[in-house]
Protein backbone atom coordinates (compact mmCIF):
# COMPACT_ATOMS: atom_id res chain seq x y z
CA UNK A 1 0.00 0.00 0.00
CA UNK A 2 2.82 1.88 0.81
CA UNK A 3 4.39 1.94 -2.62
CA UNK A 4 1.15 2.27 -4.27
CA UNK A 5 0.61 5.41 -2.50
CA UNK A 6 4.35 6.30 -3.02
CA UNK A 7 4.39 5.22 -6.42
CA UNK A 8 0.89 7.32 -7.33
CA UNK A 9 2.59 10.59 -6.10
CA UNK A 10 5.25 10.27 -8.82
CA UNK A 11 3.11 9.66 -11.26
CA UNK A 12 1.15 12.80 -10.65
CA UNK A 13 4.20 15.13 -9.90
CA UNK A 14 5.51 13.81 -13.54
CA UNK A 15 2.33 14.43 -15.30
CA UNK A 16 2.50 17.99 -14.06
CA UNK A 17 5.78 18.45 -14.82
CA UNK A 18 5.12 17.39 -18.90
CA UNK A 19 1.87 18.80 -19.07
CA UNK A 20 3.28 21.89 -18.26
CA UNK A 21 5.16 22.00 -21.16
CA UNK A 22 2.25 21.40 -23.82
CA UNK A 23 2.08 24.18 -25.79
CA UNK A 24 -1.44 24.85 -25.32
CA UNK A 25 -3.49 27.78 -23.54
CA UNK A 26 -6.01 26.30 -21.42
CA UNK A 27 -5.53 27.22 -17.63
CA UNK A 28 -5.30 24.38 -16.14
CA UNK A 29 -2.16 23.21 -18.58
CA UNK A 30 -0.66 26.37 -17.91
CA UNK A 31 -1.29 26.34 -13.83
CA UNK A 32 1.05 23.56 -14.15
CA UNK A 33 3.63 26.07 -14.77
CA UNK A 34 3.02 28.11 -11.70
CA UNK A 35 3.96 25.44 -8.69
CA UNK A 36 7.34 24.42 -9.76
CA UNK A 37 9.03 25.18 -6.45
CA UNK A 38 6.16 22.82 -4.94
CA UNK A 39 6.88 20.19 -6.99
CA UNK A 40 10.44 20.45 -7.11
CA UNK A 41 9.95 19.95 -3.34
CA UNK A 42 7.72 17.19 -3.23
CA UNK A 43 9.53 15.39 -5.66
CA UNK A 44 12.42 15.80 -3.53
CA UNK A 45 10.44 14.64 -0.77
CA UNK A 46 9.29 11.54 -2.73
CA UNK A 47 12.64 10.57 -3.74
CA UNK A 48 13.98 10.64 0.02
CA UNK A 49 10.55 8.17 0.94
CA UNK A 50 12.01 5.78 -1.97
CA UNK A 51 15.11 5.03 -0.70
CA UNK A 52 14.27 2.52 2.41
CA UNK A 53 11.34 0.57 -0.06
CA UNK A 54 12.49 -3.15 -0.87
CA UNK A 55 10.17 -3.29 -3.86
CA UNK A 56 11.53 -3.89 -7.13
CA UNK A 57 10.01 -0.39 -7.94
CA UNK A 58 12.28 1.37 -5.91
CA UNK A 59 14.69 2.80 -8.37
CA UNK A 60 12.09 3.62 -11.04
CA UNK A 61 10.33 6.16 -8.08
CA UNK A 62 13.50 7.40 -7.04
CA UNK A 63 14.78 8.08 -10.92
CA UNK A 64 11.30 9.48 -11.84
CA UNK A 65 10.96 12.02 -9.15
CA UNK A 66 14.66 13.15 -9.80
CA UNK A 67 13.73 13.41 -13.27
CA UNK A 68 10.68 15.96 -12.22
CA UNK A 69 13.51 17.73 -9.74
CA UNK A 70 15.84 18.60 -12.50
CA UNK A 71 13.37 19.43 -14.84
CA UNK A 72 11.55 21.98 -12.21
CA UNK A 73 15.08 22.96 -11.49
CA UNK A 74 15.94 23.82 -15.25
CA UNK A 75 12.93 26.52 -14.93
CA UNK A 76 13.29 27.52 -11.50
CA UNK A 77 17.07 28.03 -10.87
CA UNK A 78 17.66 31.19 -12.56
CA UNK A 79 15.06 32.92 -9.74
CA UNK A 80 17.95 31.78 -7.00
CA UNK A 81 21.08 33.49 -6.47
CA UNK A 82 22.81 30.67 -8.14
CA UNK A 83 22.03 32.28 -11.19
CA UNK A 84 24.01 35.42 -13.10
CA UNK A 85 22.40 39.08 -12.22
CA UNK A 86 20.52 39.82 -15.21
CA UNK A 87 20.45 43.69 -14.28
CA UNK A 88 23.21 44.98 -12.45
CA UNK A 89 23.50 46.86 -9.25
CA UNK A 90 23.43 50.22 -8.94
CA UNK A 91 26.16 52.24 -7.82
CA UNK A 92 25.84 54.92 -4.70
CA UNK A 93 25.06 58.37 -6.24
CA UNK A 94 23.18 59.71 -9.17
CA UNK A 95 19.72 60.09 -6.70
CA UNK A 96 18.51 62.53 -8.90
CA UNK A 97 18.30 59.67 -11.99
CA UNK A 98 16.68 56.97 -9.90
CA UNK A 99 13.27 56.44 -9.50
CA UNK A 100 11.55 54.42 -6.72
CA UNK A 101 7.98 52.64 -7.55
CA UNK A 102 5.64 50.48 -4.98
CA UNK A 103 3.19 47.94 -6.27
CA UNK A 104 0.56 46.91 -4.74
CA UNK A 105 -2.50 44.66 -5.61
CA UNK A 106 -4.94 45.61 -2.88
CA UNK A 107 -7.61 42.89 -3.15
CA UNK A 108 -10.94 45.16 -3.63
CA UNK A 109 -12.51 43.49 -0.97
CA UNK A 110 -10.11 44.57 1.79
CA UNK A 111 -10.83 47.01 3.66
CA UNK A 112 -7.25 47.64 5.67
CA UNK A 113 -6.28 50.69 3.66
CA UNK A 114 -4.49 52.10 6.68
CA UNK A 115 -1.93 49.53 6.78
CA UNK A 116 -1.25 50.54 3.36
CA UNK A 117 -0.80 54.19 3.98
CA UNK A 118 1.58 53.88 6.57
CA UNK A 119 3.58 50.98 4.56
CA UNK A 120 3.21 53.82 1.49
CA UNK A 121 4.63 56.03 3.85
CA UNK A 122 7.05 54.41 5.63
CA UNK A 123 8.68 53.54 2.37
CA UNK A 124 8.00 57.05 0.50
CA UNK A 125 8.24 55.93 -3.37
CA UNK A 126 8.52 58.20 -5.83
CA UNK A 127 5.48 56.44 -7.62
CA UNK A 128 2.70 54.10 -5.96
CA UNK A 129 0.46 51.69 -8.51
CA UNK A 130 -2.66 50.00 -7.15
CA UNK A 131 -4.12 47.48 -8.87
CA UNK A 132 -8.04 45.72 -7.99
CA UNK A 133 -8.91 49.68 -6.68
CA UNK A 134 -12.20 50.52 -6.79
CA UNK A 135 -13.98 53.62 -6.18
CA UNK A 136 -13.94 52.81 -2.00
CA UNK A 137 -10.10 52.38 -2.76
CA UNK A 138 -9.69 55.69 -4.38
CA UNK A 139 -11.03 57.72 -1.71
CA UNK A 140 -8.98 56.41 1.30
CA UNK A 141 -5.86 56.79 -1.39
CA UNK A 142 -6.99 60.29 -2.56
CA UNK A 143 -7.38 61.56 1.42
CA UNK A 144 -3.64 60.49 2.05
CA UNK A 145 -1.86 60.74 -1.56
CA UNK A 146 -3.20 63.72 -3.82
CA UNK A 147 -0.67 66.00 -1.68
CA UNK A 148 2.30 64.29 -2.50
CA UNK A 149 1.60 62.37 -5.11
CA UNK A 150 -0.05 65.26 -7.20
CA UNK A 151 0.21 63.23 -10.52
CA UNK A 152 -2.43 60.58 -11.17
CA UNK A 153 -4.23 58.40 -13.24
CA UNK A 154 -7.38 57.07 -11.95
CA UNK A 155 -8.90 54.36 -13.03
CA UNK A 156 -11.72 52.91 -10.22
CA UNK A 157 -13.49 49.56 -11.18
CA UNK A 158 -15.28 47.08 -9.52
CA UNK A 159 -14.55 44.18 -11.75
CA UNK A 160 -11.17 43.83 -9.50
CA UNK A 161 -9.59 45.26 -12.54
CA UNK A 162 -8.95 49.12 -11.01
CA UNK A 163 -5.69 50.71 -11.32
CA UNK A 164 -4.48 53.69 -9.87
CA UNK A 165 -0.97 55.27 -9.98
CA UNK A 166 0.31 58.40 -8.12
CA UNK A 167 3.57 60.15 -8.98
CA UNK A 168 5.36 62.98 -7.18
CA UNK A 169 7.17 63.04 -10.34
CA UNK A 170 5.74 64.55 -13.69
CA UNK A 171 3.42 62.40 -15.86
CA UNK A 172 3.00 63.08 -19.71
CA UNK A 173 1.46 61.60 -22.83
CA UNK A 174 -0.19 59.46 -20.31
CA UNK A 175 -2.71 57.38 -22.26
CA UNK A 176 -5.44 54.85 -20.38
CA UNK A 177 -6.06 51.91 -22.93
CA UNK A 178 -8.17 48.91 -23.20
CA UNK A 179 -5.66 46.60 -25.22
CA UNK A 180 -7.25 43.46 -25.96
CA UNK A 181 -10.64 43.59 -23.98
CA UNK A 182 -12.80 46.46 -23.01
CA UNK A 183 -12.95 45.75 -19.52
CA UNK A 184 -9.11 45.82 -19.18
CA UNK A 185 -7.71 48.73 -19.03
CA UNK A 186 -3.85 49.80 -18.55
CA UNK A 187 -1.74 52.69 -18.24
CA UNK A 188 0.57 53.87 -20.64
CA UNK A 189 2.29 57.43 -19.35
CA UNK A 190 6.10 58.92 -19.87
CA UNK A 191 7.91 59.96 -16.31
CA UNK A 192 10.27 62.60 -15.65
CA UNK A 193 13.13 61.91 -13.38
CA UNK A 194 14.23 64.82 -11.30
CA UNK A 195 17.19 64.72 -13.62
CA UNK A 196 14.68 65.92 -16.28
CA UNK A 197 15.61 62.61 -17.68
CA UNK A 198 12.14 60.75 -19.26
CA UNK A 199 11.24 57.20 -19.18
CA UNK A 200 7.88 55.08 -20.33
CA UNK A 201 6.15 52.89 -18.01
CA UNK A 202 3.71 50.83 -18.78
CA UNK A 203 1.25 49.82 -16.23
CA UNK A 204 -0.44 46.25 -16.59
CA UNK A 205 -2.53 43.93 -14.80
CA UNK A 206 -4.13 40.86 -17.37
CA UNK A 207 -6.70 39.03 -16.56
CA UNK A 208 -5.51 35.42 -15.40
CA UNK A 209 -6.33 31.75 -16.58
CA UNK A 210 -8.62 30.26 -13.98
CA UNK A 211 -12.29 28.58 -14.40
CA UNK A 212 -14.00 32.02 -12.74
CA UNK A 213 -12.15 34.84 -15.13
CA UNK A 214 -10.99 32.72 -18.29
CA UNK A 215 -10.96 29.35 -19.31
CA UNK A 216 -7.74 30.05 -21.50
CA UNK A 217 -4.27 31.92 -21.34
CA UNK A 218 -5.22 33.57 -24.81
CA UNK A 219 -6.14 37.18 -23.36
CA UNK A 220 -3.51 37.55 -21.26
CA UNK A 221 -0.83 36.44 -23.20
CA UNK A 222 -1.69 38.64 -26.22
CA UNK A 223 -1.76 41.68 -24.11
CA UNK A 224 1.58 41.17 -22.59
CA UNK A 225 2.94 40.33 -25.94
CA UNK A 226 0.85 42.88 -27.65
CA UNK A 227 3.28 45.62 -25.15
CA UNK A 228 6.51 43.55 -25.85
CA UNK A 229 5.78 44.78 -29.46
CA UNK A 230 5.02 47.88 -28.86
CA UNK A 231 8.59 48.19 -26.59
CA UNK A 232 10.39 46.58 -29.22
CA UNK A 233 9.03 48.95 -31.59
CA UNK A 234 9.78 52.06 -30.08
CA UNK A 235 12.69 51.14 -28.30
CA UNK A 236 13.16 54.07 -25.02
CA UNK A 237 14.05 53.66 -21.57
CA UNK A 238 11.19 51.46 -20.23
CA UNK A 239 9.71 49.84 -17.03
CA UNK A 240 6.63 47.72 -17.39
CA UNK A 241 4.98 46.90 -13.70
CA UNK A 242 1.82 45.28 -12.26
CA UNK A 243 0.41 41.95 -11.32
CA UNK A 244 0.51 40.14 -14.61
CA UNK A 245 -1.09 36.86 -13.34
CA UNK A 246 1.74 34.91 -14.53
CA UNK A 247 5.05 33.52 -12.86
CA UNK A 248 8.32 34.92 -14.17
CA UNK A 249 9.33 31.72 -15.59
CA UNK A 250 6.25 30.41 -17.59
CA UNK A 251 6.49 30.31 -21.58
CA UNK A 252 4.71 33.51 -21.92
CA UNK A 253 6.65 35.77 -19.84
CA UNK A 254 10.02 34.64 -20.77
CA UNK A 255 8.96 35.05 -24.66
CA UNK A 256 7.40 38.82 -23.48
CA UNK A 257 10.85 39.32 -22.74
CA UNK A 258 12.52 37.98 -25.39
CA UNK A 259 9.72 39.61 -27.35
CA UNK A 260 10.49 43.47 -25.76
CA UNK A 261 13.75 42.98 -25.08
CA UNK A 262 13.28 43.58 -21.18
CA UNK A 263 15.18 42.11 -18.17
CA UNK A 264 13.57 40.61 -15.16
CA UNK A 265 14.79 42.23 -11.62
CA UNK A 266 14.12 38.78 -10.00
CA UNK A 267 17.22 36.61 -11.89
CA UNK A 268 20.07 36.25 -10.09
CA UNK A 269 18.17 37.30 -7.03
CA UNK A 270 15.52 35.38 -5.86
CA UNK A 271 11.62 34.68 -6.36
CA UNK A 272 10.58 37.56 -4.10
CA UNK A 273 7.01 35.70 -4.67
CA UNK A 274 3.91 38.37 -3.78
CA UNK A 275 0.94 35.82 -4.25
CA UNK A 276 -0.78 34.06 -2.44
CA UNK A 277 0.13 36.36 1.36
CA UNK A 278 -1.25 34.18 3.44
CA UNK A 279 -0.11 30.68 2.36
CA UNK A 280 3.46 30.59 2.50
CA UNK A 281 3.16 26.60 0.99
CA UNK A 282 1.35 28.60 -2.03
CA UNK A 283 3.55 31.62 -3.16
CA UNK A 284 4.61 32.37 -6.73
CA UNK A 285 5.82 35.58 -7.87
CA UNK A 286 2.40 37.48 -9.63
CA UNK A 287 3.73 41.07 -9.30
CA UNK A 288 6.59 42.06 -11.73
CA UNK A 289 8.64 44.87 -12.41
CA UNK A 290 10.66 44.68 -15.83
CA UNK A 291 12.86 47.63 -17.37
CA UNK A 292 14.79 48.31 -20.37
CA UNK A 293 18.59 47.89 -20.62
CA UNK A 294 19.33 51.53 -19.21
CA UNK A 295 18.53 51.14 -15.69
CA UNK A 296 20.40 49.27 -12.93
CA UNK A 297 18.91 48.07 -9.58
CA UNK A 298 19.40 50.32 -6.20
CA UNK A 299 17.12 47.91 -4.24
CA UNK A 300 13.91 45.52 -4.63
CA UNK A 301 12.03 44.44 -1.42
CA UNK A 302 8.38 42.53 -0.98
CA UNK A 303 6.61 44.72 1.46
CA UNK A 304 5.05 43.35 5.00
CA UNK A 305 1.38 41.66 4.97
CA UNK A 306 -1.32 44.73 4.77
CA UNK A 307 -4.46 42.26 4.40
CA UNK A 308 -4.61 41.32 0.71
CA UNK A 309 -4.00 38.31 -1.15
CA UNK A 310 -1.17 39.78 -2.75
CA UNK A 311 2.45 41.08 -0.76
CA UNK A 312 2.99 44.68 -2.28
CA UNK A 313 6.88 45.29 -4.01
CA UNK A 314 9.05 47.53 -3.84
CA UNK A 315 11.62 48.55 -6.68
CA UNK A 316 14.30 51.39 -6.79
CA UNK A 317 16.01 51.59 -10.11
CA UNK A 318 18.52 53.94 -11.46
CA UNK A 319 19.28 55.68 -15.02
CA UNK A 320 22.15 54.50 -16.50
CA UNK A 321 22.46 53.83 -19.84
CA UNK A 322 26.20 54.18 -20.33
CA UNK A 323 26.22 51.20 -18.55
CA UNK A 324 23.64 49.18 -20.93
CA UNK A 325 25.94 47.49 -22.58
CA UNK A 326 26.88 45.12 -19.01
CA UNK A 327 23.55 43.70 -19.72
CA UNK A 328 21.97 40.98 -22.23
CA UNK A 329 19.33 41.47 -23.69
CA UNK A 330 17.11 38.56 -24.72
CA UNK A 331 15.96 38.65 -28.13
CA UNK A 332 12.78 36.84 -30.02
CA UNK A 333 13.44 34.87 -33.25
CA UNK A 334 11.16 34.95 -36.38
CA UNK A 335 9.32 32.06 -35.03
CA UNK A 336 8.56 33.95 -31.92
CA UNK A 337 7.71 37.13 -32.99
CA UNK A 338 5.05 35.08 -35.62
CA UNK A 339 3.60 33.47 -33.03
CA UNK A 340 3.21 36.18 -31.01
CA UNK A 341 1.86 38.01 -33.75
CA UNK A 342 -0.93 35.35 -34.14
CA UNK A 343 -1.54 35.36 -30.79
CA UNK A 344 -2.68 38.84 -30.52
CA UNK A 345 -4.49 38.73 -34.32
CA UNK A 346 -6.30 35.90 -32.78
CA UNK A 347 -7.37 37.15 -29.21
CA UNK A 348 -8.33 40.37 -31.18
CA UNK A 349 -10.50 38.63 -33.67
CA UNK A 350 -12.49 35.98 -30.53
CA UNK A 351 -12.80 39.50 -28.60
CA UNK A 352 -14.97 40.81 -31.09
CA UNK A 353 -17.01 37.84 -31.51
CA UNK A 354 -17.84 37.30 -27.99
Amino acid sequence: MYSLALGSAVVLLLAATLIAKLPLRWWWIRACEFPRLQLAFAALLTALLSLPLESPWRWLLLVASLLVVALQARFILPWTRLWPLQVQDAEPGHQSRCITLLIANVLTTNRRAARLLEIIRQNDPDVVLTLESDAWWQEQLDAELDEKWPHSVKIPLDNLYGMHLYSRLSLSNTRVEWLIQDDIPSIHTEVTLESGDTLRLHALHPRPPAPNESEETLWRDAELLLVGKTIHREPAPTIVAGDLNDVAWSRTTRLFCRISGMLDLRRGRGMYSTYHARYPLLRWPLDHVFTSEHFTLKALRRLPYFGSDHFAILVSLCFRPSRSDEHDCPEADGDERKWARETIREARSRDQQD
